[in-house]
């Protein structure tokens, strides 16, 4: 049975893929607390929802048509994995991108992400740009 808690951040992890989905890099870092941060595949560090913001209006530019889907979503107390399949269509190549990933969030108690560790497999991510999603 599902207690309260998980539940919660269930239906969060469901409204920050449907934020996702708005196309509206606000809405994605209204998810984070005011200082919380972001790092993908190792990569920069992300500050703030001033940065986070600015790193979903990055995947808009990428991806004009980008769909989000919420695929899981496991909890331990405040810590969270939420895996996500991305898609759309790069402008550039026109090619279709189909790829998963996931992040591990560590939540506050207002149910704001204090950090996130996202990943993904980033060889078949510009595999997928340069050459399309397998049929």
């Amino acid at each position: 049975m599902m207690s309260g808690h998980e539940h919660s951040v269930r239906e969060m992890a469901k409204r920050y893929a449907q934020a996702w989905c708005s196309h509206s890099p606000d809405a994605v870092a209204s998810f984070f607390a005011t200082d919380g941060q972001m790092q993908i595949n190792r990569g920069e560090v992300l500050k703030g929802r001033a940065a986070i913001a600015q790193m979903a209006a990055g995947f808009y530019a990428d991806f004009p048509d980008l769909v989000v889907r919420c695929d899981e979503v496991r909890t331990a107390g405040d810590h969270v994995l939420f895996a996500w399949t991305l898609e759309g269509h790069h402008p550039q190549t026109k090619h279709f991108v189909k790829v998963g990933g996931w992040e591990e969030w560590n939540l506050n108690t207002q149910l704001k992400i204090q950090s996130s560790l996202g990943w993904v497999d980033a060889a078949e991510y510009a595999r997928q740009i340069a050459h399309g999603a397998p049929s």
